[in-house]
This record gives structure tokens, sequence and C-alpha cells, in this order.
């Protein structure tokens, strides 16, 4: 009698590997999408099922481990995230038990019940009235519980509350979340309204650009109604924990509890209540950082990226995807509208809306009608600078705060002074770990590499020389706060970088601290340039944007554009007369003359032609072979054996390989090899087959290596 075929399962594991693995089913069925746990490399690994064969299939005449456990009675992913995480492995060379596993909360990777009770709505019984009013006194917490269900439909899921319920005292059924109904819609400009019917209309891709103030905002939330009108949910990704809480004020302000969050700042338990809440459409307008773009979405009817510009949308790190250009594939895959908002575009956003590949929506004017403060150059060369602040500088802040103003100075630089300086000798502290210098702080004073994490006290004398003549040399956020605390003793300074306001809470205590107008005076980091509304701020100081007009990167030129018109976009935001002042050492520079002069917009054009000119990003694609090892020798070793296996593709150019730019970095040595083609088919036809054979190079023993398709930092 023929035996028939036993079933195989394909499962992803959370291994670098770039490929799945074969299990016996045994008898029961494992849908795709659903976690099983299995055993691998004699371990206990949970893992998530891809699909099912036969053995014969498989074709391997080699007996398959039993899957152990199916810990889903049904997917936990459906087809459609699915397929979106199998495309992302695919398309990022990354492995796909990873990436899958790294869409997950904390919890479910663990194996822990995927179970969810959607929140109940209690009320009191007429028994449970009863109860209350014949109670004894000394059952204060069951009394308590009842009282507070007469007021509160939302209460504590716990023992107390079920055995009220079990009793017949409580009644319970789902909280299924409510828009408000009386929710404030403003009239739209007629830029607002060409938008918004644009977006209904075509569909889509779609770059919303609008200058800073423009309302871009009402925009998405229009867009966000006529999702949900249609029944379907909404994404809202945003680069930063720190936008999330004004996004989620106006959101809920027109959907109410519809709305939820989902960001690394969240506990582990909050994130899983998130995440259940989109996948059984609990949920209806998810806000999220990078990571909400993985989340299994029922009825995905929308996605907004805002402030899409943003480089905090590319994850830089392990799987190296960009959260941008995923929510353009996601969007692509539901058939659903997708707005990039920004005031300054990406260059390869940009590029695309004039090729006519996305759609273009403008917003060329202020909500408020008034002007978008034009931004006047301090020329430094000369100046007597009182701690990198000139006498311009100064003169127009007294005047701002003496009219009763708030004033931002930004200096994308935190810590008190980059270098510590014998004025003797000339020794500066280094890092141990790491090709820089060490950053001194003041609170606690220490001295801290900003890239690796080292720190140690400063010395009170020269290690070279002896010297007590130590000096702090450049300026850095803490620096420019002691010098205003020192002028304006009165007055109330907030300083915003990730030293002083480590998480979301205390980001969203000093900003309302702001919006209250009890600071008049804020000192901060790129943290306050992204997407911020100072309703009373009316002078912005550029202290310095000096370093970005000399990077190593050919993207640093565009990043300085588009962080100096979101800084300067800032001020005068509720149509008060404003004044943004830049100084510099380099007023001259075409690029940033360009930029002050003749706005974004030319910027824009002649970075574009330079880029077409010399055959970079948009007009080529990128992917980038990075090594690190414990000596330079080891990396430049790798990439040497791997430049020779890499298959001759026609129109695919390589670099020589080459050190990174800050070639030590943690204890470790690095360097990098890049590929670039004008025709992204042409790079990944070479990238593809290439990837799969450098693991078995033996140089690839003694390296970390990662490849990086298009890659946003490149040295």
């Amino acid at each position: 009698m023929a035996s028939h075929p036993s079933p195989v399962i394909t499962v992803a594991l959370p291994v670098p590997l770039r490929r799945a693995f074969d299990y016996s089913a045994d008898g029961q069925p494992v849908p795709a999408g659903c976690r099983v746990q299995v055993s691998f490399n004699r371990r206990l690994q949970v893992g998530v099922a891809l699909g099912s064969g036969t053995a014969s299939a498989s074709g391997t005449g080699v007996e398959l481990k039993p899957i152990l456990q199916r810990l889903d009675t049904a997917p936990l992913l459906n087809h459609d995230t699915l397929a979106l995480l199998r495309w992302a492995a695919d398309y990022y060379l990354h492995p796909v038990g990873e990436v899958i596993a790294a869409s997950l909360p904390s919890a479910l990777r663990k194996g822990k019940p995927s179970t969810w009770t959607p929140p109940q709505r209690w009320s009191l019984t007429a028994a449970g009235a009863n109860a209350l009013h014949d109670l004894p006194a000394r059952q204060t917490a069951r009394r308590a519980r009842l009282q507070m269900a007469r007021s509160e439909p939302s209460l504590p899921q716990d023992a107390l509350t079920r055995a009220l319920a079990e009793a017949g005292w409580l009644s319970a059924s789902d909280d299924a979340p409510q828009a408000p109904p009386d929710a404030h819609w403003p009239a739209l400009s007629p830029a607002q309204q060409k938008a918004v019917e644009g977006v209904s209309a075509r569909g889509g891709i779609q770059l919303i650009e609008g200058v800073t103030g423009s309302g871009k905002t009402e925009v998405y939330l229009h867009a966000a109604r006529a999702c949900l009108a249609a029944g379907s949910q909404a994404l809202i990704l945003v680069p930063e924990i720190g936008l999330t809480p004004q996004l989620q004020a106006r959101f809920i302000e027109r959907f109410g509890d519809t709305v939820c969050v989902y960001h690394s700042g969240l506990a582990d338990g909050a994130r899983l209540e998130a995440w259940q809440r989109v996948r059984h459409g609990h949920a209806r307008v998810l806000i999220g950082t990078r990571s909400a773009v993985w989340l299994p979405f029922q009825r995905l009817g929308l996605i907004v990226v805002d402030e899409e510009h943003d480089a905090s949308f590319k994850q830089q790190d392990g799987f190296r995807y960009s959260a941008r250009d995923v929510a353009c594939y996601r969007g692509k895959q539901a058939g659903c509208p997708v707005l990039l908002g920004s005031a300054t575009p990406a260059l390869e956003t940009l590029h695309l809306a004039h090729s006519g590949r996305y759609g273009h929506q403008r917003l060329p004017e202020r909500i408020h009608q008034s002007a978008t403060p034009t931004v006047e150059c301090v020329d430094l060369r000369g100046l007597r600078l009182r701690e990198g602040l000139s006498p311009p500088l100064l003169k127009a802040l007294d005047a701002c705060l003496a009219g009763d103003g708030q004033a931002l100075l930004f200096l994308n630089r935190r810590g008190f002074a980059p270098l510590l300086l014998c004025n003797q000798c000339g020794w500066s502290a280094p890092c141990p770990s790491c090709d820089a210098h060490l950053t001194l702080h003041r609170g606690p004073t220490q001295l801290r590499c900003h890239h690796c994490g080292h720190a140690q006290p400063p010395p009170r004398n020269c290690p070279s020389c002896d010297s007590d003549d130590l000096r702090p040399v450049g300026e850095g956020t803490e620096r420019l706060e002691a010098a205003l605390a020192n002028r304006y003793p009165g007055e109330r300074i907030e300083r915003f970088d990730t030293d002083r306001l480590p998480n979301a809470a205390a980001l969203h205590a000093r900003l309302d601290a702001i919006h209250r107008g009890d600071v008049r005076l804020l000192v901060g980091t790129q943290m306050l340039a992204k997407g911020h509304d100072f309703p009373k701020l009316n002078f912005v100081g550029i202290v310095s944007a000096d370093q970005a007009l000399f990077g190593a990167d050919f993207r640093a030129i565009e990043r300085m554009g588009a962080l100096i018109t979101q800084v300067a976009g800032r001020a005068g935001r509720s149509g008060q007369p404003s004044r943004v002042l830049l100084q510099t050492h380099v007023p001259e520079h075409p690029l940033l003359a360009t930029l002050i002069q003749r706005g974004y917009p030319a910027f824009v054009e002649a970075v574009l032609a330079e880029r077409r000119a010399i055959g970079l990003p948009p007009f080529a694609h990128l992917a980038l072979l990075r090594a690190d090892a414990l000596s330079l020798d080891e990396a430049m070793a790798f990439l040497d054996q791997a430049e020779r296996r890499r298959p001759a593709v026609p129109g695919v150019l390589a670099l020589p390989a080459q050190p990174a730019s800050m070639t030590r970095r943690g204890g470790r040595f690095r360097a990098q090899l890049m590929l670039m083609a004008p025709q992204r088919t042409a790079l990944r036809a070479a990238i593809e087959p290439w990837v799969m054979t450098l693991a078995t190079l033996k140089a690839a023993r003694q390296v970390r290596w990662s490849i990086d398709v298009d890659p946003i930092e490149v040295f």
C-alpha cells in the first residue's frame, strides 16, 4: 500500500541566514502566517509559517524535523502583510526570518499567546444597583468599583471586575471606538481644497508640497476622514517620537478614540495592545514611527508619510529599510493613496513628482497669509563672537525679548564643547575606540563620544605635557544655554536635545510650556526643526550650518538646505512679523547663497543639476556593501574578495573599496564598497546573485558585513 507524502511547512526563523527552512507538519495543518515552535541548531525557536508543500516536493531526501507546536489558531499575519514582508526581505536582501521577527511585538516574538479581548464597556445592572445599596460598609473595594461603574464605562480588567460581572452586578459590551459627533472641521483654504480634491481624484502616490505653516496636516485629516467613511484604516507615519503627541491630539480631536499610537517609546504591553487593535480593525487611525509600517492592517485605505524627506525613516543598522519607500510599495499593494508631505521634499521624491510618476499637490502660502520669513546672512569673518554668538545676532535677540517675543537658537551639536584642547601643546581628547574627539559635557561634567557612547571624566592636566591650561573649543547646545542664562538671568530657557529630553514625555511637557508662553528662549538641535508649531515664535537664530557645506557625504548639502528651511519655517507661523538670521563664515558659497537669496525651489534645481551632471541619485541607484572587523586589513581583504566575485553586469559601476570616513568606530574598523547604476534593474541583476556568494568567502569569517540598498549615508 502506497504511503502518502507527509506535509511540509516552510518556516521563516529569526536567524541571519538568507533562506527559510522545511519542517514536517506531522499531520497538523499550519496555514501561512501562523507562528510555530521548532528546534533549530539544538535550540527552540519561534518562527512563522510561509506555506506548505509535500516531502517529495522538498527534494532533499533528508528526514525533516517535526514542528513541535502550532502557536496560533488562526494566522497572525494576514496574506497582504506576509506578502509585504517577503517583498521587503527580497528587495533589501535581508534574511526573511529576521524581517518578519522585526515586525512583531516582543511578546509575540517570544511565543506568548496571541489572543486578544477588545476593551469592554461596563454598566451597572439593576441587581448591581440593589447590591450597592445593601453592601456592608466594610466591603469598600466592591462598593468603590460599583460606584465607579455608574459614571465610568471603562473599568480595570482585573479579578474584582470579573467577579462582579459573574455575580450579575455588572454587564459588559465591546467598547467600540467612536469618533466625536461634534468635531469641528475648519474651512479649507483654496489651496487646501484643491489638494484634497486632487488626492481624491488621482489616488496613488502623491507629494503634498507645502511651505511651513501651509496646513498640510489639514489635508491629511480630510484624506483620513474619507478613508474612515469608506470603512478603511489609515496609517500616519512620522519620523520621530517627538512629533506624535501634537499630531495625535489633532487626530483625536477629529476621530476620537479610534486613534492609537505605535513607537519604540511605548512599553512592550502598550505596543502589543496597539498592534492587536490594528490587526483586529479596532483602531481606525494609527500614528507611528517607521516600525508602524509593518503592522497587519485589516483594511488599509490611506498612508501618510509626514516630513517624508527625513533621514529618520531609514533604519541605519540591522535590517536597513526605508519606511517611506516601504509605505509607497504598501500603498500600491493595498490600492490606496499614499501622501508624502514635506516643505522640503527629498530630491528623489521631487524628481518622481516632476516626471509625473507621483501626483503633486502644492500649498504655496501659509494659512495666516503671512510670508515665510526670509533668511538674513550674518558674515562672521572679522566679528568678535561671544560663545559663538555674533553682535548682530545678539542685538536681534535683545530686540525680540524686549518686544515680548519668543526666540529659538538652533545649533545641531549637543554638549558643551566639541573639543577639549591643551593650549600649550595642542593635545585634544580622543575617543579610545573611535576616530573622533570626545565632546565635553557639563551636565554631568564628563567627556563623551557621540559615536560609540564612551564616557570618562575630563583630565585635570594635559596627559601629553601636564599643563593645566585645558580649554573647551567650539560651542554645543549646553554652552549656548549657559551663555543665554548669563545674558538673560530672568528668563526661563529650555534646551531641546537628546541629552535633556531622553523620551517623548519630557519633550511633551516642555512643548506645553512653550505653547502656554512660559518659555521665551529655546535652544536646540534638529529635534526642533521637524513639524513643531510654536505660535508665538518670531525670531530664529541659526548659529552655524557651515559644517554641512564641506561634508564628505554628497547628501550633506541637501540636508543642510532642508534643515535651514525647516528651522526658519518655525518663525511667524501665526502671522506675526518674524526674523531669521544665519551665521556663516562662507556667505559666498554658491548653493548657500542660492538657498538664502532665491529659496528652496531654486536651491533644489541647482543641486539636481549637479547630481544629473555627475550621475548621482535620483539619476542613479546605489547599493553599499559595508564591512567592519578588528583590523582594517581584514575589512579590506573581505571587500577585495567580494569585488573579485562580483558578477559583471553592463551599466553597473563599482567604486574601489575604501575605508569609511570614520574608519574606527566602537573599536572596529569599517570599510565599504559602492555599486551604482543608472537603471535599478541592472543594479538588482548585479547584487542579487552576488549577496548569496558573500557568506562563502574565506574572508567573511573575520568580518561583520551587510548590504545597504538605497543607502542615504554613504561615508
